[in-house]
């Protein structure tokens, strides 16, 4: 699912269901980073880098540790970016090298859970004007989790912002806009506005950001690839 939101460029793998004990997949640098957590986050820590080392075998690219730096980012082998998502039943590794042509600056994805966010969470992350188009979009379409999909969208965001800012961008920073697909409910894209100064990439100031979105099986997937410039 999550490859139809990327660029060809891109190498994506994901896998459904719960994750089986995965606690011997993780290499030993990373073991640390999980050893006090409860058993269902380090199933989740260990798949998504299963995940994440297969796309690297599809690049080319020897398998290798995934550690975690400033606010909890990926760390990847020299060569190469991306981002990773887990999510109840779902999980899944997008990577690309950075030195091609038709690489990027940078990439964000996220898959959730279609349902409604808990009571009170829409308020706390959506801007006024999101908040209105929510309405907007709810009411044309009431069988898609729009507020799901907004946070989904946040979450893809800045994890595409931060590689490139090294710095926190809060929910009400970012303005994003959900456009369903003529005719369908079920996928579409979405603008992002900056409301703090962008990121430089290829020497220009971004304002914003482009993303994708689809529904299926159960989950939000969302992605933001930033292109080098």
């Amino acid at each position: 699912m999550i490859e139809e939101l990327l660029p060809e460029s891109v190498v994506a793998v994901e896998a459904f269901g719960e994750p089986e004990d995965a606690d011997t997949a993780l290499y030993p640098e990373e073991r640390p980073l999980v050893a006090r957590a409860v058993a269902k986050r380090r199933r989740e820590f260990a798949s998504v880098r299963v995940c994440a080392r297969h796309a690297m075998e599809k690049l080319g690219v020897p398998p290798a540790p995934v550690l975690t730096g400033e606010r909890g980012a990926p760390l990847w082998p020299e060569g190469l970016t991306g981002s990773m998502t887990h999510c109840d039943g779902y999980r899944a590794a997008a990577l690309v090298r950075t030195g091609e042509p038709a690489s990027l600056a940078s990439l964000g994805i996220d898959g959730e859970t279609h349902a409604a966010l808990p009571d009170g969470v829409l308020d706390t992350i959506a801007l006024p004007g999101e908040r209105a188009r929510h309405g907007v979009l709810a009411a044309a379409r009431p069988g898609v989790h729009w507020d799901r999909l907004l946070f989904s969208a946040k979450e893809s965001v800045y994890k595409a912002w931060f590689p490139l800012t090294r710095a926190w961008l809060d929910f009400s920073e970012a303005d994003i806009e959900l456009m369903p697909a003529p005719g369908d409910g079920t996928r579409g894209t979405f603008h992002v506005r900056l409301l703090v100064p962008g990121p430089v990439v290829g020497g220009v100031r971004l304002a914003g950001f482009e993303g994708r979105w689809v529904i299926g099986e159960g989950l939000v997937l969302t992605a933001v690839p930033v292109p080098r410039g």
